[in-house]
This record gives C-alpha cells, structure tokens and sequence, in this order.
C-alpha cells in the first residue's frame, strides 16, 4: 500500500510514495478562470497544500512530480518566479519588527531572481511596490502565494492598538498590489474573512472564493475520493471493525465504514448552493493512518487532538463567552442574517457563530440566497470537540465524579449513585437562564459534563436493533443511558416504562468490545417546576 501522508508539500507526495488526492482539475479550472482569489479554510484542511501545489505547478511545470495526475498531460503554462510568503513565519507581536521580517523576505526574493534597480524601502508595501515596478519594466511576470494572511490580526484580537496597527500595515500592502501587471496569478489563504482588510473592500481585484460552488471541494476529501485512493486502507479498517479478511469484506460492509467515516468527519460544507460536502482530510488521513497501525478502528477527534483550540478562539474567549446550551443538541440549526456571515467587518466585532464558522466548528446548513441563513456543528468529531470545550467553560472546572469516599461514580458507582450524579449535573444548571426544554437537551447537558470529565461518551450509538442515547465506556464498565423527558410524575413514570422496554427489547450494549460489567439504565427527566429531577429510573438486566 501507499504511505498516507499528512503534509503541507506536494513534492512529498511524489517522492515518499504516498497517497495523493487528485486535487489538480480544480486547480487546472482555477487558473485558467481567476488571476487573484483567496479562498479562507479552518487549520488542518490542506491550504497549505493547495497554494503548494500551485506553487509548484508554476516553478517546475508538469515533470516530474505531476506525473499520473489529471493535468499532467493538459498544463502547457511557461515557468515563472513563485513568491511564497506564510504570514505564521512573521512575528505577531510586533509591527516594527513585522516589517523588517517582511522587507527582508522581499528582498531576498528580488535578489534570488534578479530584479533590476530593486531597492528596499522603510515600508515593506514600498519595498513590494519596488518589486513589481521594475518587474513590469523588465516586462516579467511572478506569482504571489501568502498563506495565513491574517495571522497578525487573529493574534491580536484581544489587543485593539496593535490589531489596529497591523489592519492598517496590511491595507496598505494590498493596496500596492491590486491591479499590478507583474502578478501572473495572486493566492491568498487564512482563516477568517475580514471586511476590515483592503484585500475584501470594494474595488479590490482579489476574488473570494471561498463559498465558490465550484471550488466547495478543492479542499478537503469527498466520499469517492476516500474510496478511490484509500480503498486499501478502507478494507483494512472494514475487516477490523467486522473480524473478517479483507477478501471478506463486501461493498456493503464497506459502505458501512464509510457511514461510519462520515457521521464522525464528514458534513463540512463551503458551497454557497448547498449542495456538496467535505471530509476534514486531517481526520481522514489520521484515521485511516491509526488503523494500519493499531490493527483496530478507533474513532478519535484527530483534528481537535493535533492544534487543541484555534489560537483565534483561544484569544476570543479572553473576553467573550460561549453559550453552550446554543450547541449542545447536536443537529440544531443556528440562525444568522445572511449579510453578517458574507460581510464580518473585523475580529473585534464578529458574529460568535460567523467566527465559529471560520474556524471549522460550525458549517453551513443551508444556501446563501436569502437574508437569513442556518450553521450547524458538521459531524459527530467536532460535536465531541465542542461539548468537551465549552463544558470545560460552562461548568468551570468544577466537574466532579468523585463521591465523599473517593470512589470514581462513573467507574464503580451503584445505580443510585450514578442517578445522583445526573442530578447533581441537571442542579448545576440555573434553570431560569437555561431551562430543560427536551429530551435532546437532557441527553447532550450530561454528555457535556461527562465529557469534560474525560470520560469516553457516545451518543446516539448505533447498533444492530436502535441507537442508544448514551453509551460510556471505562475500562471494564459499559454504561448504557435511555433517556426519556416528561412533564410531570404520570408521564414520568410512563415514560420509564417505554425506555425500559426499548432498551430490552434492542438489547442495547451487548455489543463487541465486551466489558466485564455492563450497565443499563432507563432514567426519566421529570420538568415539573416543584420536581427538575430524573425521579423514575431503573437498572434493566
């Protein structure tokens, strides 16, 4: 089999062997139809690749590393000098060292490539200028590559003066490019899309295409693609998850860890139509990857796991709070005016689910038509992901399974045990900010919590007879939750019988891996004002 590979350069591929997803239609379309985009991706999606392989495309043309791609035989582009500037490697704490570090870059590259009458300046949007001056005389043209664009200023979000300081810098650098000859194709990548930056004000020649239908996925992997250029590697993981060969796994079976890919790492959508989706390919390829090694399927939150919070909402939540009942029910749509998802002025004043958007915790659920639009948490990675976070944040560290002799609830707690401490989670809750309205609610408050606790949670498991609301798996326990939601004591205890039927009859938890002791338990949230308790449970054998 080919080498999986996580990186930022293409040549990689080539030359290590390893797995490469055919991205390079979208990029034969792309330069041949624009001449200066940006395009804005969450961390860990494969920008960086992308403005890699363009990069490359230019400076070396189709040999060799373009071999058996798409455009191998179809690019007939000359050559041209690449321009590659990453703002990650440029200090963000500083302006006056900022601009030296860029005036250098500048220079070292008009120098690498010979440009006459060069000359630095004070300013590096001066020194820029120079640049593509004395090219466009030498009637030569380059291409331009910035990565990370806004790094400066997500840094800063929490410092106006210096956000300012650098928003200014910037405008002024962009300012001095548009509509220069001298750039045969301009790229530009980051995280978040700003109003604020003369690259998005009216008048500027850079295209964003960001939501482009056409483009939605340039980056990131679709289903066919996983299962065109990772096939051997899906057979693998197929044959684990169902303790056969790989000569016995069928389509069907296949298809089954597909679904199975998809509910953890599919969902994200950059199409402005609503139509096509991505996988995260930092997940996919991490995913994949662990199962050649481990010989087993795990399904972890690989994308959360690498880079921990974006730096960008680290710095947010200094001074902004995070709501976490607008997104503990996993499938909720959130509403927001259409305008302020297209057109965020600046960081200092950006709609929280717009920024949860661009840092890859939300994605679009639905089109970009009309003047209200819907988010949505993509897939069952990030739902993980961001309870675990704001539980962390809502309950304020004082997340406890612990009962007063030291024994861990969760791990070896009795039913009444383990029912006081759902109690003691729903109490937690100030009832008149943030009322329990549903039984989804019930369900994703206690998931949060156990989460943040460190716990291995499930929800909404699938198995071969139902899905089980609950599953938390310790060493050697299984704790199986049917959760019910009732309005007083009669429907409570009503409510308990169903759930006790529904888990007997679904057998819930009687699933591989086995566990020493399993545990199931129906328990009934019962919203009467005088009651906000679970008062009907039971341990079903």
């Amino acid at each position: 089999m080919k080498k999986i590979g996580n990186t930022g350069s293409f040549k990689n591929f080539y030359s290590n062997n390893q797995i490469y997803v055919d991205k390079t239609e979208y990029i034969y379309n792309l330069l041949n139809n624009e001449a200066r985009v940006f395009i804005s991706r969450p961390r860990r999606f494969g920008k960086s690749l992308t403005l890699d392989t363009i990069a490359t495309l230019f400076e070396t043309g189709v040999e060799p590393f373009f071999k058996g791609t798409w455009i191998y035989d179809k690019w007939t582009e000359p050559t041209y000098p690449v321009f590659r500037l990453s703002f990650l490697n440029l200090d963000n704490s500083s302006l006056d060292l900022f601009k030296k570090q860029l005036n250098s870059i500048i220079s070292k590259f008009a120098n690498k490539i010979d440009v006459k009458g060069y000359v630095e300046n004070t300013e590096p949007e001066d020194s820029i200028l120079c640049l593509l001056e004395n090219l466009e005389d030498e009637n030569r043209q380059i291409v331009i590559l910035i990565d990370e664009y806004d790094y400066q200023l997500t840094s800063n979000i929490n410092n106006d003066d210096l956000y300012k300081q650098f928003q200014a810098k910037l405008k002024r650098i962009y300012a001095n490019i548009k509509d220069k000859w001298a750039i045969k194709f301009l790229g530009i990548t980051g995280v978040t899309r700003l109003k604020d930056v003369e690259i998005f004000s009216i008048g500027s020649d850079i295209k964003d295409i960001t939501n482009a239908s056409t483009y939605s996925q340039m980056i990131g992997f679709t289903r066919d693609e996983i299962k065109k250029y990772y096939i051997d590697y899906l057979k693998l993981a197929t044959s684990y998850e169902n303790n056969c060969s790989v000569d016995e796994v069928t389509d069907d079976k296949l298809e089954s860890m597909l679904d199975k890919m998809a509910q953890n790492y599919d969902g994200y959508c950059f199409d402005e139509d609503y139509e096509k989706k991505v996988f995260c390919t930092w997940s996919v390829n991490t995913f994949l990857q662990l199962v050649a090694d481990k010989k087993k399927v795990q399904f972890g939150e690989y994308w959360y796991d690498n880079g921990g919070l974006p730096s960008i909402l680290v710095n947010y939540l200094k001074t902004h709070k995070l709501n976490i009942f607008d997104y503990l029910e996993k499938g909720k749509f959130i509403p927001i005016a259409t305008n302020d998802f297209k057109n965020p002025t600046s960081l200092t004043s950006i709609n929280q689910n717009v920024l949860m958007c661009q840092t890859g915790y939300l994605t679009l659920r639905s089109n970009l038509n009309y003047a209200e639009m819907l988010l949505g948490i993509p897939n069952g990675e990030i739902y993980k992901a961001l309870t675990s976070l704001l539980a962390a944040k809502f309950f304020e560290g004082k997340i406890k399974v612990f009962n007063e002799k030291g024994i861990n609830i969760i791990e070896k707690g009795s039913i009444e045990d383990i029912v006081s401490l759902l109690n003691t989670i729903v109490h937690s809750v100030p009832y008149d900010n943030y009322p329990i309205t549903s039984e989804a609610m019930v369900q994703s408050l206690i998931q949060a919590y156990l989460r943040g606790a460190g716990f291995d949670v499930l929800s909404e498991v699938h198995e071969a007879k139902g899905r089980a609301d609950l599953v938390v798996n310790t060493g050697n326990r299984r704790i199986v939750f049917e959760f019910k939601y009732a309005q007083n004591e009669t429907e409570a205890k009503a409510k308990l019988s169903e759930a006790v039927e529904q888990i007997k009859s679904r057998d819930y938890g009687n699933i591989i891996p086995k566990k020493n002791e399993l545990l199931r338990i129906a328990a009934v949230f019962n919203a009467e004002p005088k009651v906000r308790a679970f008062s009907q449970y039971q341990l079903v054998v």
